[in-house]
């Protein structure tokens, strides 16, 4: 059987269906929120929300990445510009830099489409973390499990069990 896109159900995922999840065990202030994990395309689509002052480790993007603001001030340390709630920022493949949340902006609340890797690099600019779609399904998973939550397949919007990984 051939599969058509009439046959691919558009559904909706409400904000409260998936958990915000700790980013950092050892650094609170900084949670994500998945709402699509694609393996296809290695894409992930989610919320960062960030405490006023905080800053994520330097990183490479190995694809584009779109993040819209909802709430608060941030800006990367390499560029002079501030985005502000209603902002779009685009940011290449191949760019590097170190996001971080301004100290008056209270909570920064973003939706990010983020397709491929970020490599996060020490102050060195050596490779000490990636974060892709698989280091994003673990940790959802890794957090369903600690929290008792049934996960959600995020690789299709759909509203059953996900796979083991």
């Amino acid at each position: 059987m051939m599969l058509t896109f009439e046959q691919i159900e558009t559904r909706c995922l409400n904000d409260d269906a998936t958990p915000w999840i700790p980013m950092y065990r050892d650094r609170p202030g900084i949670d994500i929120k998945y709402f699509r994990i694609d393996p296809v395309r290695g894409e992930v689509l989610c919320s960062l929300r960030m405490q006023a002052g905080m800053q994520l480790p330097a990183h490479h993007h190995t694809g584009t990445v779109i993040v819209y603001t909802l709430q608060g001030s941030w800006k990367y340390q390499e560029h002079d510009w501030v985005a502000h709630a209603g902002s779009v920022v685009f940011e290449t493949a191949s760019s590097r830099h170190t996001p971080e949340t301004l100290p008056d902006s209270g909570v920064v609340h973003t939706f990010n489409v983020v397709s491929g890797e970020l490599l996060f690099l020490d102050a060195d600019g050596k490779l000490v973390a990636t974060e892709n779609w698989r280091s994003a399904l673990h940790r959802y998973l890794k957090h369903c499990e600690r929290n008792q939550l049934t996960p959600l397949d995020l690789s299709g919007f759909a509203q059953t069990s996900a796979a083991p990984s």
